[in-house]
């Protein structure tokens, strides 16, 4: 996959580099790990989801989520070796971004913080 991923598919690869998740522990890590700043409401994570899936980038598993519950209504996605190679791809541009700013003076860079 080539050029960047939208916020909502940077987030749910993020969330699934820690392992299988189904799609409301998703939801739930993300409103966490942000704090509320960023929420996928259920048809955005879906919508998603079928994408990512459509792009390689996670599978969805047959087996009970990580939770030990099996209900045929929740699923559970893993990231593809694909998906993990377009976190870090997006982590890295990011990353790059970041650096652009702070050449700028546009945020102060860690060491004058």
């Amino acid at each position: 996959m080539s050029g960047s991923v939208t916020p909502a598919v940077f987030h749910i690869l993020l969330s699934l580099l820690d392992g299988p998740k189904h799609g409301y522990a998703i939801m739930k890590e993300v409103d966490e790990r942000t704090q509320g700043e960023v929420q996928l409401p259920p048809g955005t994570l879906y919508r998603s989801l079928q994408k990512m899936r459509r792009q390689g980038l996670v599978e969805m598993l047959d087996e009970p989520a990580p939770d030990g519950i099996h209900d045929t209504r929740r699923r559970s996605y893993r990231l593809t070796s694909l998906g993990a190679d377009s976190a870090r791809a997006e982590a890295e541009r990011l990353d790059r971004l970041v650096a652009m700013a702070r050449s700028k003076q546009l945020i102060p860079s860690p060491e004058s913080a």
